[in-house]
C-alpha cells in the first residue's frame, strides 16, 4: 500500500467542488503495475463528469481520464514493463499522484513528448481517430472539420494529413494560423459559413466531422454531405439520431472498442513526430481548481495539464 493524493469532487459543479484528499493505493497484484504520476491530462469530459443535475448517490467522484508517469512497481506476470519505465495510460480518476492499473492498459511514453504532452495524447488522439474512421475519410478526399483549433480538431488535422486527406477547418480568425500550422485550410465560422466552405472546396466535401455541436455545424454538414453515414459528431447525439448521421463516443460500444485498438497507432504517430500535442498551460498539481477554471473557460488553443514535480506545503493540508 502506498499513500497518495487525489482530487475528488464532493458535489456537482465546477472548480469549487474539488477537494484534495489522501488515499491509499494498493500494491500491484497479478498483471498490474503501480504508477508514480508525473502529469495529469485535462479534458472537457472532466467537467461534464461532475456537471450539476446528476444523481447525488454517485458522490464523491474521482476526476480525470489519463496520466503519464513512471512505473514504480510491477506485479506478478507482467512483461514488457519494469520499474523506472516512462509510461502513458488512460486512467479513470487521473487527478492523482499515484495509482495502480492493469498492465495491458499501460504504454511506453513516446520520447518525443514531455510528460504534460503525453498525459494529453490518448483521449483526444483516439477520439479524432474514431471520427476519421467512422467517416471513412480516404486519401485524396476533402473533409470538413468543425472546431479545427480545438484539442480533438488539432489531432484530427494531423492524423488526416498522415492519411493524405485535405481538411477544411472552421475556426475564429484569431486561430487561423494555429489551424494552418497543423495542415488545415481555415474558414471562419458564423453566418455565411456554407458559402465559404463551398469556395474553399469547389469540388465538394466527402465527409464532415463535428467537434463543435452547434446548430450551424449540423446544418452546414448535412447541406454539404448527402451521405449521412459520412457525417460524424462527438457532441450532438440527439440530432445525429434524428437526422440519420453518426454519433461516436463513450455511449457507443463500437467507439470504445475501436479507440482501445487504435492506441498503439496513436503512440506510433507521436513517436515519429507526426502527431504533436500543443500545450496551452501547465499547472502544479495543487493548483487543480485554477486549472479547472481555465479548462471550463475560453482559453488559447492547446491542452492543459497538471504537472507533479513535488508536493508543496499547501498540498499537504488536505481538504476536508
Amino acid at each position: 500500500m502506498t499513500s497518495a493524493y487525489q482530487w475528488m469532487a464532493v458535489d456537482f459543479g465546477g472548480s469549487e467542488v474539488l477537494r484534495l484528499v489522501g488515499v491509499d493505493v494498493p500494491a500491484p497484484g497479478e498483471a498490474q503495475v503501480m504508477i508514480e504520476v508525473r502529469a495529469c491530462g485535462m479534458n472537457p469530459a472532466d467537467a461534464k463528469h461532475i456537471a450539476p443535475a446528476q444523481d447525488r448517490s454517485l458522490l464523491p467522484l474521482t476526476v480525470g481520464y489519463e496520466v503519464s508517469g513512471i512505473v514504480s512497481a510491477v506485479g506478478a506476470d507482467v512483461s514488457g514493463l519494469a520499474a523506472g519505465n516512462e509510461i502513458v495510460a488512460p486512467a479513470v480518476g487521473g487527478y492523482t499522484t499515484a495509482l495502480t492499473l492493469p498492465a495491458e492498459e499501460v504504454y511506453a511514453k513516446p520520447s518525443t513528448l514531455t510528460f504534460a504532452e503525453a498525459a494529453n495524447l490518448l483521449l483526444v488522439g483516439t477520439t479524432a481517430a474514431d471520427m476519421l474512421y467512422a467517416s471513412r475519410a480516404a486519401e485524396g478526399e476533402t473533409v470538413l472539420l468543425h472546431g479545427g483549433a480545438g484539442a480533438v480538431g488539432v489531432s484530427a488535422l494531423q492524423q488526416a494529413r498522415v492519411l493524405g486527406v485535405r481538411v477544411i477547418a472552421t475556426a475564429s480568425k484569431a486561430n487561423f494560423g494555429f489551424v494552418e500550422r497543423f495542415g488545415g485550410v481555415p474558414v471562419e465560422y458564423g453566418p455565411g459559413l456554407l458559402d465559404r466552405v463551398r469556395a474553399a472546396a469547389p469540388r465538394g466535401v466527402a465527409a464532415a466531422l463535428d467537434t463543435a455541436g452547434s446548430q450551424e455545424a449540423g446544418d452546414v454538414s448535412t447541406a454539404l454531405v448527402k451521405d449521412r453515414s459520412r457525417v460524424v459528431t462527438i457532441v450532438d447525439a440527439p440530432r445525429a439520431r434524428a437526422e440519420g448521421y453518426v454519433f461516436v463516443g463513450a455511449s457507443n460500444p463500437a467507439s470504445g472498442r475501436y479507440r482501445a485498438s487504435v492506441r498503439p497507432r496513436i503512440l506510433e504517430l507521436a513517436a515519429s513526430g507526426s502527431l504533436v500535442v500543443p500545450i496551452a498551460a501547465t499547472f502544479g498539481f495543487d493548483e487543480a481548481p485554477a486549472a479547472f477554471v481555465m479548462l471550463t473557460s475560453p482559453h488559447p488553443p492547446g491542452k492543459i495539464a497538471l504537472v507533479i514535480l513535488w508536493l508543496t506545503t499547501a498540498s499537504r493540508r488536505l481538504s476536508s
